[in-house]
């Protein structure tokens, strides 16, 4: 450790993010122990004497709390309160979900790592809880999941209805996500009702997780552990993207992607094989060489036929 590094700037149990997943122990939580939370406190009091104006907001958002889960409820309260859905009655909601949730009190650690680890933005965890909105659509979702989970429908398309109306991303309560997600951006994202995500997945701005048409049923896609979904990226039906693949921005997905594979183009095509067993950890989503090759060797092959075919068809002639 160097003699200038704070503890909290280590993360915990944090391996290479390149092979290997951050790894948050919940019972950790059990023995009255929470590094993600002290970490974020210790932030907060940083922040406020080395900006004193934002002191109060600091104070309000994260160390007026005695743990992670009271805080994050606040902060999304404030932010999808209305003049029908109150931030009292939200506070109550999130806290009810959340305080007695243990899959989602690991869930909400290993996201918030996941943002700390790859978004380079992410320079704090404590900017993470109180100004990402990719982290703060994720959160409202699970709670959300719960809700639609315990039958309460309504409420949790009310607060699905908020989410996108404030964040600019729109997740059917009953898709299913993974631990370990970062929404980086976040704004368009759209994750269709029967979606699944596996676990530690890496989604950019603009995707898109539809349908095809008005047929019910389970008609989304599922997306493997560790995939990496570029900018824009359309992946619709119910198909599957394996697990470690890597769909380049701008991509339009029609049928299954191969794991630990690089698709890309409209409509996508496999363009190689992937070295990186999660290119979600390693977030290296520049594919442009790769593809604009393939299509190189596209054209070339394509030329060669053509100029074959028109010789053939000069003999046939002669």
């Amino acid at each position: 450790m160097n003699g200038d590094e704070l503890p909290f700037e280590r993360g915990f149990e944090v391996n290479d993010r390149e092979t290997h997943k951050s790894e948050f122990d919940p019972n950790l939580l059990d023995s009255g122990s929470d590094p993600i939370w002290d970490a974020i406190r210790e932030e907060a009091k940083l922040e406020a004497e080395k900006e004193p104006i934002l002191s109060s907001f600091l104070y309000a958002g994260i160390l007026a709390h005695d743990c992670l889960e009271q805080a994050l409820g606040f902060v999304l309260a404030n932010r999808l309160q209305n003049p029908t859905l109150l931030a009292t009655q939200l506070l109550d909601i999130f806290y009810g979900v959340m305080m007695h949730d243990e899959s989602i009190q690991s869930s909400i650690r290993h996201d918030i790592q996941a943002f700390k680890d790859r978004d380079p933005s992410c320079l704090s965890y404590s900017s993470a809880i109180l100004h990402l909105k990719g982290y703060h659509a994720l959160q409202a979702y699970r709670v959300a999941h719960k809700l639609w989970n315990q039958g309460r429908k309504l409420l949790a398309l009310a607060l699905q209805s908020r989410i996108s109306e404030v964040f600019g991303i729109d997740i059917h309560p009953a898709a299913r996500i993974g631990e370990g997600i970062l929404l980086d951006h976040g704004t368009g994202v759209v994750i269709g009702e029967t979606a699944v995500i596996g676990n530690y997945v890496s989604i950019l701005h603009g995707v898109t997780l539809g349908g095809t048409g008005k047929e019910t049923g389970d008609r989304h896609p599922k997306i493997g552990e560790g995939a990496l979904l570029g900018a824009c990226v359309t992946i619709l039906g119910n198909i599957s993207i394996g697990a470690g693949a890597m769909v380049a921005a701008g991509s339009l997905v029609l049928k299954d992607v191969p794991s630990h594979s690089v698709v890309a183009g409209n409509p996508a095509k496999l363009i190689r094989v992937l070295e990186e067993q999660d290119p979600s950890l390693a977030m290296k989503h520049d594919a442009t060489k790769d593809f604009f090759q393939h299509v190189a060797d596209g054209y070339r092959g394509a030329q060669s036929n053509a100029s074959v075919s028109a010789g053939d068809t000069k003999k046939g002639h002669t």
